[in-house]
């Protein structure tokens, strides 16, 4: 018999919580045992060469090295190793890596006062030692960086006048990388010329700024500018220097009077010169600029009224012509004391003497008609004149009819004088081509005539030029092409645009636009054309900005050109990598051959370039698995057993290929599907050997024995359905098993001869698919009273049994329900029941058609009745006949 010990419901309940409490306390004892935090920091100089130590995690956590399994150090995130530091997994030593730590670009915002602190983990394995390291390494700051200005020519304006010890500050500070002793100390001048030193101030942020302070006496006439170095130097051993070109340009005030070139002119004329001939020009200079420039002439009140009448004096050019008529009561000797007046200053003085020379013929006379417009004796033409546009007619007279007189035209330019057709000795003044105002803007024409006695006459013609608005602003650049790293700072400056307009005031003042499709972030200064981004600009939203920009000048109409402007947004690493799911979940089937896939882990980084590379890695259980660093497959690398481990949790990091480095990580979640690798395992029954008595007096009905198997794998894989393959003995058929249990019950009364030793074949099968697997157990019931010779039945047991195998196909666990109730008692009965339901529900539906058959003929009865009764009624009988239709109707 098989001998099983009971428990009772109360007892197997306390086993069972025994049994659970302790699967809990087992791996927290463990995990509060090895499972700590620690925290290690470490201070090192920046820029430490490869394979520098930097410390020993193992030694300075005083670790036992002599564990066994041994300790592995690992570094938790892929990005510090080989970028700032390398460990070696097996002593714990932390060196320096091949890329040496540099302060400035690991803590770009650091200030002073704040610490440049490399953080990572570090993972201590086995699982049975593990224990989290956080790792702290400050880098201190070395002197490796040098002072460096933002520009390389620094312009400081300082009036010729200032005083001494005046200050001017210089705006554009040096920078240096390096904090404290380290950065900016001090400036110095290259050159100070004897006239200029240097100081420094601190704000109430520490920044210094230069000051020039002047020490001498300036004078812009004598030198307008002076070029020098300026030097910053920093505080480190040994210090580094930075240097930009400073020019100091000294700007002109009214310091200075009009001299004239000549303190005396002697001019000598004839006696019968012409009304408006030329005499002379009177020249002053002034060595300021601009306004202070400007001169005036005018006679002193010492010049006789009469000499002023003569002559007169135009006080802008410092021309003297002829305005009256010389006679021979006219003085042959002029004195004209001609004074030049600038602002603010005493006059300045010349002396001209002009002599007149008396003469005994007539000289010719020359009238002159200007067609052109003509202010002050000068002709003033517009430069879109065409060719041969007519300046004026000269008419020549001769008072002695008998001279020859010749005329022709002096001077340069692209006139002519030719005798006018129609008449004789009239001559007209024309121009010979276009003008143009931005080669030459006056001329001075003279027009000689001269006789046969040698007399000669000149008539000197001012031409002055009038500019028109004929010339478009012209860019420097029409294509600029600019470069600007993203996440700029707000009023961002990006460059300066420069256009020129020859033409000359208000036509040439040029203004900058920007064009309808720039941009609204993008501000453009209109009269300095300084363009500049109002928003700091983000690649990823767009890498490419192009708009046009328009000089437009004053002039009228207004002409304009365009420029094109193309930003191009440079890449910085500002994305991390990011994985399309927050996590991912695949469900492969176990036995996965090695280096199969198990599925693909997609990632993205919105940078460009190598900002946008990424490297995937796996943070744990790379014993297992491997992933393809650039394709995110992921796959196993020995099979997998779902009986032995039925998920993982894996962690992989996603590194992009920027400095530094952004990562992310995501954790992938493997769960294997079972397949139908493990056929039933037998429990009960221990042995084909074993057997249990029957006694012959047991009921029909009653449980003999159970089969009892389990299968590792899950699902309908796992579901067993038991059969009886092979009968040997007295009477075999009297025994079966349920399909779904396993429990063998008597089926029919035994006898007196029906004892005797039955072996039953017993079947045990999964629902595996393609193909169940299965096991079999050879089940013994010995038939008796009395065990009287049990070695007698163990030698029968021993010998093989001669059983034939029946084809049975495989059972569903449907079967055992269609089976108990073929075996119930009350069946017939159930059948009784059922074909009387059914007689009756036939009893019903023939008396309902019955009924229904009656009621219809009836109602076709009483309509053709109806017909033959109702005859025509009137209007007065109709509500009473239309009642009765209804009624008749109605039944």
């Amino acid at each position: 018999m098989f001998h099983r010990r009971a428990f009772s419901p109360s007892a197997q309940g306390i086993l069972q919580g025994l049994f659970i409490l302790l699967l809990f306390i087992g791996p927290f004892n463990c995990f509060s045992s090895y499972s700590q935090a620690n925290e290690i920091i470490y201070t090192i100089n920046e820029g430490l060469s490869k394979g520098t130590l930097i410390g020993t995690i193992g030694a300075d956590l005083k670790l036992d090295f002599s564990a066994d399994p041994p300790l592995l150090f690992n570094l938790a995130s892929k990005k510090i190793s080989g970028q700032y530091v390398n460990l070696n997994n097996t002593t714990g030593e932390l060196y320096a890596a091949a890329i040496e730590i540099d302060r400035e670009a690991l803590c770009p915002e650091n200030s002073d006062n704040q610490a440049c602190i490399l953080s990572f983990d570090i993972l201590i394995l086995p699982q049975q030692y593990f224990r989290l390291v956080k790792v702290k390494i400050i880098v201190k700051d070395v002197n490796d960086n040098s002072p460096r200005f933002p520009v390389s020519e620094i312009q400081v304006f300082v009036p010729e006048n200032a005083q001494i010890n005046s200050r001017f500050a210089i705006e554009h500070s040096a920078v240096d990388p390096d904090i404290g002793i380290h950065g900016v100390q001090t400036y110095w001048l290259g050159n100070d010329y004897g006239v200029f030193t240097l100081d420094v101030e601190e704000n109430e942020n520490g920044d210094l700024t230069p000051f020039l302070i002047v020490i001498g006496t300036l004078d812009r006439e004598s030198k307008d500018e002076y070029v020098t170095d300026i030097i910053a130097e920093d505080g480190g051993t040994p210090q580094h220097l930075g240097t930009a070109t400073l020019k100091i340009i000294i700007t002109d005030v009214n310091d200075n009077c009009p001299v004239f070139t000549e303190s005396q002119i002697n001019v000598t004329i004839y006696g019968n010169a012409a009304n408006g001939a030329h005499v002379t020009k009177v020249h002053a200079l002034d060595s300021d600029l601009g306004s202070n420039a400007q001169i005036s002439y005018a006679y002193s009140e010492r010049v006789p009224q009469t000499s002023k009448a003569l002559f007169n004096l135009d006080t802008n050019s410092g021309i003297i012509t002829i305005s009256g008529i010389m006679d021979g009561n006219t003085a042959q000797r002029h004195r004209l004391t001609v004074l030049a007046n600038g602002l603010g200053c005493i006059p300045a003085m010349t002396v001209v003497i002009v002599n007149i020379k008396k003469v005994f013929f007539n000289p010719p006379v020359v009238v002159p008609r200007y067609i052109a417009s003509v202010v002050d004796g000068t002709v003033y033409l517009k430069e879109s004149e065409p060719s041969y546009s007519p300046i004026a007619f000269f008419t020549i007279k001769d008072l002695d009819q008998n001279q020859k007189v010749d005329c022709h035209l002096e001077g340069h330019g692209p006139f002519r004088l030719s005798t006018y057709k129609t008449f004789i000795n009239e001559y007209l003044l024309e121009t010979t081509e276009t003008l143009d105002y931005e080669l030459k803007q006056n001329y001075e024409l003279t027009v000689v005539a001269k006789n046969s006695q040698g007399l000669v006459v000149k008539t000197v013609i001012n031409v002055q030029l009038i500019d028109e608005n004929d010339n478009p602003p012209v860019f420097k650049q029409s294509l600029v092409d600019l470069l600007l790293e993203e996440n700029n700072a707000p009023n961002t400056f990006l460059t300066k645009l420069h256009a020129t307009d020859e033409d000359s005031g208000e036509k040439g003042q040029v203004l900058y636009i920007l064009g309808s499709d720039a941009p609204s972030v993008f501000t453009l200064d209109k009269v300095s054309g300084v363009l500049m981004v109002t928003t700091s600009l983000d690649r990823e939203e767009k890498e490419e900005y192009r708009f046009t920009v328009r000089a437009v000048d004053c002039g009228s109409p207004r002409m304009e050109s365009i420029a094109t402007v193309i930003i191009t947004v440079r890449d910085r690493n500002d994305n991390s990598p990011r994985f399309i799911n927050k996590d991912f979940s695949f469900f492969v089937p176990e036995n996965v051959p090695g280096f199969g896939e198990i599925g693909v882990i997609s990632v993205s980084d919105a940078d460009s370039g190598k900002n946008g590379l990424v490297a995937l890695s796996i943070v744990n259980g790379s014993d297992i698995f491997v992933i393809d660093t650039g394709k995110g497959v992921l796959r196993v690398k020995v099979p997998l057993d779902r009986e032995q481990n039925s998920s993982y949790l894996i962690w992989i990091e996603a590194v992009d290929g920027g400095e530094p480095a952004l990562s992310s990580s995501t954790m992938i979640t493997v769960l294997l599907l079972d397949v139908n690798d493990n056929p039933p395992l037998v429990l009960f029954p221990q042995s084909n050997l074993s057997y249990m008595l029957v006694l012959p007096t047991t009921l029909p009905g009653s449980s003999i024995t159970e089969v009892y198997a389990v299968d590792k794998d899950t699902g309908m894989n796992a579901v067993i359905a038991y059969s009886i393959i092979g009968r040997k003995g007295p009477r075999p058929e009297s025994f079966e098993i349920d399909p779904g249990t396993g429990n063998i019950t008597l089926q029919k009364t035994l006898k007196q001869n029906d004892c005797g030793l039955y072996r039953l074949l017993v079947k045990v099968s999964d629902h595996g698919q393609p193909e169940p697997l299965h096991s079999t157990i050879m089940v013994n019931l010995y038939v008796n009273e009395t065990l009287t010779n049990e070695s007698f039945i163990e030698s029968l047991l021993r010998k093989e049994p001669d059983i034939t195998v029946e084809q049975v196909p495989p059972e569903r666990l449907a079967e055992p329900a269609k089976r108990k109730l073929d075996q119930f008692p009350c069946f017939p009965v159930l059948i009784a029941l059922s074909v009387a339901c059914l007689g009756l529900l036939l009893v019903v539906i023939l008396m309902s058609a019955c009924i229904c058959l009656r009621k219809q003929k009836k109602h076709k009865h009483k309509e053709k009745r109806l017909e033959v009764e109702i005859p025509l009624n009137t209007n007065k009988d109709f509500q009473a006949n239309e009642k009765k239709m209804m009624e008749i109707y109605d039944i």
